[in-house]
């Protein structure tokens, strides 16, 4: 057996930093912006858990999962663990409009299009998360 050493993975350019940190930004803005309506339970949320077939008694739960969830994609250390979380509660909202039947591309694929950017952000700003997950031409 020969032992391998894996070269450091590159530090990202300034550009590819704030590319990422933007897409942190508006996932994370969209999150605590739904966390918040879900807390503070306005008539929208209670009609759309209705639309949605769940009792609203579920808002306030969910919009602390949210608010935790996303306290774990900010902070770097916990990030990738918020990152799985956060794509798990996409599921969630994924399944929901696709079992009701909604729009495609703007309901039921929001979820992914969340999910991509965030861990999009992430895959940016992170040298060892590109190390394992590296895109090859």
């Amino acid at each position: 057996m020969t032992a391998q050493t894996l070269a450091a993975p590159a530090a990202p350019s300034r550009l590819t930093t704030w590319a990422g940190r933007g897409l942190i930004g508006l996932v994370t803005a969209f999150m605590l912006f739904d966390a918040v309506i879900k807390l503070v339970k306005i008539q929208p949320v209670t009609d759309s858990f209705r639309q949605l077939g769940y009792p609203d008694s579920l808002a306030r739960g969910i919009g602390t999962m949210e608010l935790l969830v996303t306290a774990l994609y900010v902070f770097p250390r916990t990030s990738v663990l918020g990152a799985v979380l956060m794509t798990a509660i996409m599921g969630g909202a994924i399944a929901s409009h696709l079992r009701l039947g909604d729009p495609l591309f703007s309901h039921t694929l929001f979820g992914v299009y969340l999910g991509l950017m965030a861990w999009g952000g992430l895959w940016l700003t992170d040298p060892k998360l590109r190390a394992l997950l590296p895109l090859r031409r």
